[in-house]
């Protein structure tokens, strides 16, 4: 059994948290985009009140650990390991009690190629403590407007994943799914299956798009976020979305496996 000691000198060694790859200029600049609403930062989070670049600084210093310092403005951003423990206490806490009804889940990432393992072993545990993973909407076309322009995505599900994928791709090619922010996804996900008379998940698990989309619908959402996605953080903070982990998310996806046993081990869903 992986020790919380063990898991926070992991976190350490992998980039997971202390000095995290994400810049800070990253990070300013995403807290700029926030306070301006810009869709690319909101990620399907509508904030209640306003949230200027020092509020956002100070909310990201509390829930993250960054420097609170708006004169710190270039390096490394930084992750406090303890708060990354404590969001995952929480985090298999939400695990647990959905486990323990039996209730359905949804999970989606727009982060395939670092975080679908990690997904896909939740989804597992959770299908055999006898919840319903659902998968709603598959194949169905998703229109994202990204940075090169408007984007035509099919939406797919691998292992009980949730994932885009550009249309005519699939693991045939090792494709693993295409990288997003976009709350369409899971919007488009929960409309289909809501459409059809349900089931509709008591918890989504995700991140960017996936958990922002989810809470701010009202749908209990948990999942990691890193120093540059202020919004899940904001949900959080105004009550949309339930759990938010601070880690850095684009780390070599094994090294995301210890947090999975922790967190598993944490429900009782080891198995």
């Amino acid at each position: 059994m992986l020790t919380r000691e063990a898991l926070r000198a992991h976190l350490l060694d992998a980039g997971l948290a202390g000095v995290v790859a994400t810049s800070r200029e990253v990070s300013l600049r995403s807290y700029r985009l926030f306070a301006a609403r810009d869709p690319r930062a909101l990620i399907g989070i509508d904030p209640v009140r306003d949230w200027g670049p020092r509020e956002l600084l100070g909310l990201m210093a509390e829930r993250c650990g960054v420097s609170a310092d708006p004169r710190h403005t270039s390096g490394q951003d930084v992750i406090d390991p303890d708060r990354t423990l404590a969001a995952l206490d929480a985090f298999a806490g939400r695990l647990a009690a959905v486990a323990q009804r039996g209730a359905p889940v949804l999970l989606g990432t727009g982060h395939p190629h670092r975080l679908l393992g990690f997904y896909a072993a939740l989804a597992q545990a959770l299908s055999a403590a006898g919840c319903a993973v659902l998968t709603p909407a598959q194949g169905r076309r998703v229109d994202i407007t990204t940075r090169f322009g408007l984007r035509t995505y099919r939406l797919d599900y691998d292992r009980g994943v949730a994932l885009v994928r550009e249309p005519g791709t699939g693991r045939a090619g090792g494709e693993p799914g295409a990288h997003t922010h976009s709350p369409l996804p899971v919007r488009t996900a929960l409309a289909v299956a809501a459409a059809g008379g349900g089931p509709l998940p008591e918890l989504v698990i995700g991140d960017h798009g996936w958990v922002c989309g989810a809470g701010q619908l009202g749908f209990e959402a948990i999942g990691p976020a890193d120093t540059d996605d202020p919004a899940p953080f904001v949900g959080q903070a105004e009550g949309s979305v339930s759990v938010v982990v601070p880690l850095d998310d684009a780390v070599r996806s094994e090294y995301y496996r210890p947090l999975t046993h922790y967190v598993l081990n944490r429900a009782c869903l080891s198995r």
